[in-house]
């Protein structure tokens, strides 16, 4: 190849027909890497359900090199490496604002445990808007009690029993059969994806409380990075930031659309029937994270991880780890 020939990147990106894939990842790699390098680096992006790899395999194969460039969804990582998915535990951020601040405070050991441990460069953290119940008939706060509820990780299964539902793991793709056929009368996914595939048609009473936000790790395999020219390094460092920054961006306007409107359907968007908050929820949802969302945790994580939870997030979330 020609020393002039640019640099030719191969990218795993985030989900599909989401429109943070469609208006946001995509342009920035296919568009404006070209024109922010000078035409210097060009990149290739597959979304990660289209490209032929499982989601549980972006970080083992980002490890052995097989990949150089990926989006590692914490939730399905999580299954082999819990502790990169602390940060986003069920109820641990209802709102976009506790989510930033638990990022900050989590955010210097994921990207050690990232670099030491798996021999990645961590570039980014992007969120999805938040993850909300959307229910066939009215729901009140957090009470799912007795119904069958679509997840889509251990987290949020947990979740779901410990609120008396019944959880039903299903993939994103047949949410709405599932829902039009009474396998489940609620599932729990992002608003923006919700949106993507018409949710709210089967499903229009929509919950307020972020029960959990779908985070990944933008990150590349060491040696690829290594092998970059020092200044196109500092380049695509720069634009990344940027991407992410813009993503949160929207991943916030996109959760305040459902979080913050008021009940009744004119007043939120799509035709979406805001769920009326419970008074108690705030009480129960700490309770919930005190009595059974970090313990179940620490039995798949170990003491370290409780260690680590209580040097970085303790004095944030006011929530301290005990192994029992």
């Amino acid at each position: 190849m020609a020393d002039d020939a640019p640099i030719e990147l191969d990218v795993i990106g985030g989900l599909a027909a989401i429109s943070q894939y469609e208006r946001l990842e995509k342009p920035f790699w296919t568009e404006q890497l070209p024109v922010l390098t000078n035409g210097r680096m060009h990149a290739r992006i597959q979304p990660f359900d289209r490209s032929g790899i499982a989601g549980q395999e972006v970080l083992r194969l980002l490890r052995l090199g097989v990949l150089s460039y990926g989006n590692i969804l914490l939730s399905l990582a999580a299954a082999e490496e819990p502790e990169l998915n602390a940060v986003d535990l069920a109820l641990l951020s209802p709102d976009i604002g506790t989510l930033r601040r638990t990022v900050a405070a989590w955010r210097p050991w994921m990207e050690a445990v990232l670099r030491d441990r798996f021999g990645l460069e961590p570039l980014a953290v992007y969120t999805y808007p938040a993850q909300v119940l959307f229910c066939r008939d009215p729901v009140q706060g957090l009470e799912i009690a007795g119904r069958r509820v679509r997840t889509s990780s251990v987290g949020q299964s947990e979740l779901v029993k410990a609120l008396g539902g019944v959880p039903v793991v299903i993939p994103f793709a047949e949410i709405n059969q599932a829902i039009r056929d009474g396998v489940v009368t609620c599932a729990i996914t992002s608003v923006l994806a919700g949106q993507a595939i018409n949710l709210s048609a089967q499903a229009p009473h929509v919950g307020r409380v972020g029960l959990s936000w779908g985070l990944s790790v933008f990150a590349a395999n060491q040696s690829a990075w290594q092998a970059l020219p020092e200044d196109l390094r500092a380049q695509l460092r720069q634009g990344i930031g940027g991407l992410e920054r813009a993503i949160w961006d929207e991943a916030g306007r996109e959760s305040a659309a459902v979080q913050g409107c008021d009940t009744g359907p004119t007043a939120c968007p799509a035709g979406r029937v805001a769920t009326p908050p419970a008074g108690q929820d705030e009480t129960r949802r700490l309770r919930l994270l005190a009595d059974t969302i970090i313990p179940r945790w620490l039995e798949r994580c170990g003491p370290h991880c409780a260690a680590a939870w209580n040097r970085h997030m303790a004095a944030s979330t006011g929530l301290v780890a005990e192994v029992r």
